[in-house]
């Protein structure tokens, strides 16, 4: 899966013209559950086609995107946006949780 780093002078173009599922990860140099998640969404072997990565402390999107709590997913597919994900740093909370997700009617990104 690829991974990419995004700030907030290309979230929103990437997002619009990347295919397939992102996930939108929102992160924080000293957050410890954002190192457990850098570390570990890579290896989980997840349906996305990508992780995309972006600096919370570095980002204005933190105010579009609702930003509450790190670290912080949201599901974007063919450039539509279906919302936060929210569940456990696990494969299969994961996977349960894109999947109802996938089943919200999708926006325009924030």
């Amino acid at each position: 899966m690829d991974q990419l780093e995004l700030s907030d002078f290309d979230v929103d173009q990437q997002l619009l013209q990347l295919p397939g599922i992102s996930l939108l990860i929102f992160t924080s140099v000293g957050c410890a559950s954002c190192r457990y998640a850098r570390q570990q969404l890579p290896r989980l072997g997840l349906p996305v086609q990508r992780l995309c990565w972006i600096d919370a402390e570095e980002s204005g999107a933190v105010e579009r995107y609702e930003v509450f709590h790190l670290p912080a997913l949201f599901i974007v597919r063919d450039g539509e946006f279906f919302g936060a994900l929210r569940a456990p740093l696990t494969e299969s909370a994961i996977r349960a949780a894109l999947n109802l997700g996938l089943t919200r009617e999708p926006d325009e990104l924030p």
